[in-house]
């Protein structure tokens, strides 16, 4: 009895965990949706739960219009995709390839936010220097998982549609992956704005 018991509240534990990373998943305020210059769009549910900070600011700078136009400068065949210098990266406005992916924006640098969440295919996260809390603008989706990554970079998100867009950006060359005459993010929103 009692073990029956036991394993009716395990099942039932279990159906709320995946009831509410389900709920989270589908909150249109913590839902980004990028529209790519190579077609298509990408839907981020983002994970305030992990990286409060870092998600915090990057819908500041979507709803601030700042990731509109900006360039996927650094690509790298089966690793990752990278985006979000505003600083440099904006292909409308003072687009500098030479500097792209050394700018951030004119908010500050975040504290890292590390977590056990593992960089897998779909996962997004921020891009920074050497010194763990300087994490700004940039971010990048992974192609495939890369381990050496894990609680060594903040997880902001994850990909729920379009990883089949995202796997169509123009990769880059040499070993930084810089990209020449880059894809970009035409529009970035958060889907809860009207």
């Amino acid at each position: 009895m009692k073990f029956s018991s036991f394993l009716a509240s395990a099942c039932l534990a279990a159906a709320l965990s995946v009831s509410s990373l389900a709920a989270n998943a589908a909150d249109p305020e913590n839902t980004m949706i990028i529209e790519l210059s190579s077609g298509g769009e990408v839907t981020i549910a983002l994970r305030p739960d992990l990286a409060p900070k870092h998600v915090e600011q990057i819908k500041t700078l979507v709803r601030d219009g700042a990731y509109d136009n900006v360039a996927f400068h650094r690509v790298i065949e089966g690793f990752m995709a990278q985006t979000g210098d505003v600083q440099f990266g904006d292909m409308e406005d003072g687009f500098e390839p030479s500097r792209a992916g050394m700018g951030g924006s004119s908010l500050p640098d975040l504290p890292a936010e590390f977590s056990d969440v593992k960089f897998e295919r779909g996962v997004v996260g921020m891009a920074r220097a050497q010194n763990p809390n300087s994490a700004n603008s940039q971010f990048f989706i992974m192609f495939t998982s890369y381990p050496s990554l894990n609680g060594q970079y903040t997880v902001v998100g994850e990909v729920e549609q379009g990883m089949e867009n995202v796997d169509k950006i123009k990769r880059g060359d040499g070993p930084n992956g810089s990209v020449s005459n880059p894809d970009r993010m035409v529009r970035v929103r958060i889907a809860g704005d009207k």
